[in-house]
């Protein structure tokens, strides 16, 4: 996976609530079984009418905003535990997302697929909204290192919390097994210090 520490980009602000992974990315799309082709059809009903075309009225089609932070509404990520919304997500070029909640499974699946849940309080959400629909080029930073969040020139930030572990992978772009890989010393030391152990008990 690729390294996440900082971030620095404008945002895509969703402000719907209760964004199930099913509206994320629809079961019809499922069948695949790689990660590749997913970001083509994130949140695809709400992109596209039924003609394939193109729903001027939904904020992915809006020129307006861009970048690799979508701020969504409470609650996201809610529904069924399909891996492939964080797929989606990533493949359209999202590295965060940022909510008020996030649903377990989703926050899971996410973090495992290099995406980075940032979970702000209520009232930091509604500011972070206020300040994109006013200046939709704000600049918002997200440093994982610190585990902060803020929006550049505002002097307004917030803290995020994230699991250790989940956030010495994003930081060195592991999965499971290089993390594994990262402590064979230690792994080897420990099973030294086990064999000796057990010599002594004998």
């Amino acid at each position: 996976m690729e390294k996440v520490n900082i971030i620095s980009s404008t945002a895509v602000p969703l402000t719907i609530e209760n964004v199930d992974t099913d509206q994320i990315i629809p079961a019809r799309f499922l069948k695949a079984v790689s990660r590749d082709g997913f970001g083509q059809n994130l949140f695809y009903d709400w992109r596209y009418d039924d003609a394939g075309k193109p729903k001027a009225d939904f904020i992915l089609n809006d020129s307006r905003y861009s970048g690799s932070i979508l701020v969504a509404g409470k609650n996201f990520g809610c529904g069924s535990s399909r891996e492939h919304a964080a797929w989606a997500l990533a493949g359209h070029g999202f590295t965060v997302v940022v909510s008020s909640f996030f649903a377990d499974i989703f926050r899971n699946n996410a973090l495992n697929n290099g995406l980075l849940p940032v979970q702000v309080s209520d009232k930091f959400l509604e500011f972070i909204f206020a300040e994109i629909e006013s200046n939709n080029k704000q600049n918002i930073t997200v440093n994982l290192k610190d585990q902060t969040i803020s929006l550049d020139g505002k002097n307004a930030s917030e803290k995020f919390e994230i699991n250790a572990y989940r956030k010495t992978c994003l930081l060195n772009g592991y999965d499971g097994v290089d993390y594994l890989v990262s402590k064979k010393k230690e792994i080897e030391s420990y099973e030294q210090k086990s064999k000796f152990k057990q010599l002594l008990s004998k």
